[in-house]
């Protein structure tokens, strides 16, 4: 197979009319999720799990395995046995790790190559591809097929290395231009960062940062909070066949738009309801966390449990006034016989006891895994 050679952005292929009514719903969703995320106090503690489990989603479209009960134990200090498993876990949280700092870049500059490049090289922090050119450009050819296939027998077969520059300078300039819809834009943003696949690996995840990223900057949500793997994840083979067959023939852009606009209408939808679920769960659990401790420090452990819902006593913090050791380790063993904290690993000689807010945890999995 020869190199894949992309279209000039802006496509020209694009027939609007049939668009129409998938705009209007997928704008529609997405404007009532942004109503549901305004209407929550601290969003990045009350949404953290949330924010978690898209990266857990992301990263298990590209293979990994770990789920999101294991990376909270991991980062509670239950680390698991196996290598390939701890590997997966941090490929999830550098996911997360690059969401941030991009918000954080993001809030001062223009989304860029630069950041582009610094993102990749999150991604690949200690992980499995770190040494594939981490934070660069690709200068070699790479190939989308089976593992261990030779580029004869490749499904995809990206831009020559030479030609890259041009096509992510099209592609930027395009990201930044005023077009008819945004969520038309990102469709294609999203499929055409693909179909270049500037880096060695991690073009994926990096692809998947790009969308909530792309929907803060055009200022469509006011946190980059949209999560699109779980929709993404439960179509994969859907998802990859459309981006395969892109520069076919003249119908595919469409069918791909169409395809993203619709998943953008069902995860907006989704995603609304589960952060409703989240506030709800909060509200019932700040008056448990009154009734149990009856304390001022219900509230505050309560947004901690949010934040982190896998931890160790010895990770909570207060500020002035702060709770005695002993009054702490108080609330938790009431906490903890009322039911509302799950004991995950009892404590052990220098191991401290790891607990948990199952009900949070499992509620972001949609199932019992805690």
């Amino acid at each position: 197979m020869k190199p894949f050679v992309p279209e000039d952005l802006p496509i020209k292929k694009v027939q609007w009319e049939a668009l129409i009514p998938l705009i209007s719903k997928a704008n529609r969703s997405i404007a009532q999720y942004e109503g549901v995320l305004y209407g929550i106090p601290n969003p990045e503690v009350l949404l953290a799990p949330f924010t978690t489990q898209e990266a857990v989603l992301s990263s298990k479209i590209e293979g990994t395995q770990a789920t999101l009960g294991e990376v909270l134990k991991f980062e509670a200090g239950e680390k698991p046995e196996d290598e390939a498993r701890r590997q997966d876990i941090q490929e999830i949280i550098n996911y997360r790790r690059a969401l941030s700092a991009a918000e954080h870049e993001l809030k001062t500059r223009p989304f860029n190559l630069n950041l582009l490049l610094r993102l990749h090289e999150i991604l690949l922090h200690g992980v499995r591809g770190q040494n594939k050119a981490r934070g660069r450009f690709r200068t070699t050819q790479n190939w989308i097929g089976a593992p261990g296939s030779p580029i004869e027998k490749a499904q995809f077969v990206p831009p020559e290395p030479l030609l890259i520059t041009g096509y992510l300078d099209n592609w930027e300039k395009y990201y930044h231009a005023e077009r008819p819809d945004v969520l038309v834009q990102l469709a294609v943003v999203h499929a055409q960062f693909e179909i270049i696949h500037p880096f060695l690996d991690g073009n994926g995840r990096l692809s998947r940062i790009l969308i909530p990223l792309f929907l803060f900057e055009k200022k469509i949500l006011f946190r980059p909070m949209f999560y699109l793997s779980e929709y993404l994840e439960h179509h994969r083979d859907e998802y990859v066949e459309r981006l395969r067959v892109l520069g076919g023939r003249a119908t595919v852009w469409n069918e791909w738009i169409e395809f993203f606009l619709r998943a953008l209408d069902e995860q907006a939808r989704k995603n609304a309801t589960k952060a409703r679920s989240i506030m709800n769960l909060y509200a019932q659990l700040k008056q448990q966390l009154i009734a149990v401790t009856h304390s001022q420090f219900a509230v505050p452990l309560l947004d901690q449990f949010f934040a982190r819902p896998v931890f160790q006593i010895s990770s909570l913090r207060f500020s002035n006034p702060q709770p005695s050791r002993q009054a702490i380790s108080s609330y938790i063993r009431k906490l903890r016989e009322a039911g509302i904290l799950k004991v995950v690993r009892e404590g052990s000689g220098r191991r401290g006891q790891v607990l948990a807010l199952a009900e949070l945890v499992n509620l972001c999995e949609g199932k019992d895994t805690i």
